[in-house]
């Protein structure tokens, strides 16, 4: 027995069945079949969740907001530097692999860490040639049939304490170090592997979930309440289900909605009405998406909850957003895309890579103009850097900082004002 399925066999006898990742042999058979394993008639697992809108929603931003930032490289040697030329800049920014563009790679990338807690992206490396050992591609692994191995004991390797075993679509399994994949993981208690948000947020996403199918069958029924029939009499099992399919028929559905109904003789209908109100249905409802996306860090105006809005709070709750929310996301991205992608020499000389959030964070034009124009007269930045954050071209004598010649250090401070004092600072 080889030392996998001797792991296999003991990670077995330790499932759970409130692990998230339980019994996941039976879990892809139930898929193949199209059935649920959940006794509940609302099954939130997985991609699943996607059909539940708050869900979708917030996934859909979170994911969008990632991929349309630009990935660049650079260099902290001596002072902060773009690296323009690195091999690595048109993976990253442009094609990671053959088949999908940077944007859509992100996206993937993050709808899976948002929906399993963990996503995989496995780095292929060029094996001959004088580009051997560099990154050729990155592709994205279905988070669904990985499993994570940790040999505490060393019983694989003394080095290299986790593992991950990959299973294709055909069966294959693949044993890959953790040096060979990207692992992007979500809020996680061990630093090993990510927790899955749907599986933690399972009880209000079902609510949801039921609160929108409770809608749907309401809609689907015409609005029309339950109620009970009374009748003189007795009638056996096979009449009351007879009698009951035919109401229904005659009564229920979008068809039948605001029809009147026929009632044989000696039959009586009471409706029971059931109000939304009664029920705080909508206060519900609205608790329970309010707690899915502060759950994901979202935002109430961008789930177009404009209740208690202005363009002040708005722009407050976009800097929160970013700062709160996306910040912390976008720092393990560049950890890990650091730390896995670079020679230890390029670490040593200070290569790393970063989001550019600017797109996030830039306001009106205005806004913008005004505060570059700051940052030139201060001293902060070149002219041709401040037309470069608008995108456009260089031009010549742009590249040397200026700075208002009236200034002076403030250890000069009040030095004019002293009998004797130069009161040129210097200047001729």
């Amino acid at each position: 027995m080889s030392l996998l399925s001797r792991f296999k066999r003991q990670r077995v006898k330790n499932y759970h069945i409130d692990d998230p990742n339980w019994l996941s042999e039976w879990q892809t058979l139930a898929d193949f079949l199209g059935v649920s394993l959940d006794p509940s008639d609302v099954d939130v697992r997985g991609k699943r969740a996607l059909k539940e809108i708050t869900v979708y929603v917030c996934i859909k931003i979170l994911s969008e907001n990632i991929s349309k930032l630009p990935v660049k490289i650079y260099q902290d040697n001596g002072g902060i530097k773009k690296v323009a030329g690195h091999y690595l800049n048109p993976i990253l920014r442009l094609r990671p692999n053959p088949y999908m563009s940077a944007s859509d790679f992100w996206k993937g990338v993050e709808v899976q860490r948002n929906i399993y807690g963990n996503s995989y992206v496995w780095i292929e490396y060029a094996n001959r040639g004088r580009n051997a050992g560099k990154v050729q591609a990155l592709y994205l692994l279905d988070a669904q049939q990985m499993q994570v191995w940790v040999d505490d004991s060393g019983l694989i390797s003394s080095k290299n304490s986790i593992w991950y075993v990959y299973t294709d679509n055909a069966g294959v399994q693949y044993k890959l170090q953790s040096t060979d994949l990207l692992h992007f993981k979500a809020m996680t208690t061990d630093g090993i592997v990510g927790l899955s948000p749907i599986y933690t947020l399972r009880n209000m996403v079902e609510n949801a979930a039921s609160a929108e199918k409770f809608l749907n069958n309401s809609y689907k029924n015409g609005m029309q309440t339950t109620g009970i029939i009374h009748y003189t009499g007795d009638l056996n099992e096979n009449a009351k289900k007879k009698f009951r399919e035919k109401f229904e028929e005659m009564s229920s559905g979008l068809k039948n909605a605001n029809r009147v109904s026929l009632m044989p003789i000696g039959y009586t209908y009471q409706p029971l009405s059931l109000k939304l109100t009664d029920a705080q249905f909508l206060e519900n409802t609205q608790l329970t998406y309010r707690q899915i996306a502060s759950a994901f860090g979202i935002k109430a105006h961008q789930l177009n909850d404009l209740v208690k809005a202005s363009y002040a709070s708005t722009s407050e709750a976009n800097r929160e957003f970013y700062v709160d929310t996306l910040m912390p996301i976008l720092t393990m991205y560049e950890q890990e895309l650091t730390y896995k992608l670079f020679l230890d020499s390029e670490l040593v000389n200070g290569f790393y890579v970063m989001f550019n959030a600017d797109a996030i964070l830039r306001g009106d034009f205005k806004s913008r103009i005004d505060a570059a124009a700051t940052g030139v007269q201060n001293g902060l930045l070149t002219p041709n850097e401040a037309r470069a954050l608008e995108e456009r071209e260089p031009m010549p004598g742009g590249d040397q900082l200026v700075m208002n010649g009236n200034y002076i250090p403030l250890s000069m401070v009040g030095e004019q004002y002293k009998k004797g004092g130069d009161n040129t600072n210097g200047q001729t």
